[in-house]
């Protein structure tokens, strides 16, 4: 589905007026589509604590280039089991990242709801990884804006299922596109990920948004 045109927020997302010294760039607003966007747009992503929705714009932002994605020899052979979709099962794939079982849990019922407007919407989608069954065992979700996709999260039910979705997507978003996964960790350093500074950034994402999406999104 292709996604549908959103008005502009009346939410200021200004680069230009975070602070330089915390990843959390603002308080507030909301959760409506166009602001999601808006926020994305200008580098930025909302994450509750403590019961207030906040919005964060890392200083060291955790990103993938698809072209410098690592598939380990082991990675390849777990490959041979699985295979992928694409948006055939968005709600399974939130409700599993949202599953409140899960350590450092911080989807909370309100981002739920908004990422799955924005998939009624066309703007955000899932990649699902299944087993020889069938079965659901993985999987990511995120928005996909122009060449940005802004990976949100992703869960795994098997060993590197949640890495076979990354594949795909890598494939999915292509060598001119680039991935945001928020913040690097030790394991998707792993696999190819780094860390930009929010300011290179941000004046990537000022030409991503901007280019054609994906032939499957469009």
């Amino acid at each position: 589905m292709s996604p549908v045109p959103l008005p502009p927020s009346p939410w200021d997302f200004d680069p230009t007026g975070w602070p330089d010294d915390d990843d959390c760039v603002g308080a507030g607003a909301d959760l409506a589509p166009a602001t999601v966007l808006s926020a994305y747009r200008a580098g930025a992503f909302p994450m509750p604590h403590d019961g207030s929705l906040l919005w964060w714009s890392p200083q060291r932002r955790g990103v993938l280039v698809p072209g410098d994605l690592r598939v380990s020899r082991s990675l390849r052979r777990s490959l041979r089991g699985f295979t992928t979709t694409v948006d055939q099962d968005f709600d399974a794939v939130v409700d599993a990242c949202a599953d409140p079982r899960r350590p450092h849990g911080w989807i909370s019922p309100e981002i739920v709801e908004a990422y799955r407007e924005l998939h009624r919407l066309g703007w955000a989608h899932s990649v699902e990884t299944r087993d020889g069954e069938g079965r659901l065992v993985g999987g990511l979700y995120g928005l996909a804006i122009g060449r940005l996709f802004a990976g949100e999260s992703m869960f795994h039910r098997a060993t590197d299922a949640s890495k076979a979705a990354l594949v795909a997507l890598a494939d999915i978003v292509g060598p001119s596109g680039l991935i945001d996964v928020q913040w690097r960790t030790d394991h998707l350093a792993s696999l190819g990920v780094v860390e930009w500074s929010r300011g290179r950034y941000i004046r990537a994402v000022m030409e991503l948004v901007n280019a054609p999406l994906p032939e499957i999104w469009r």
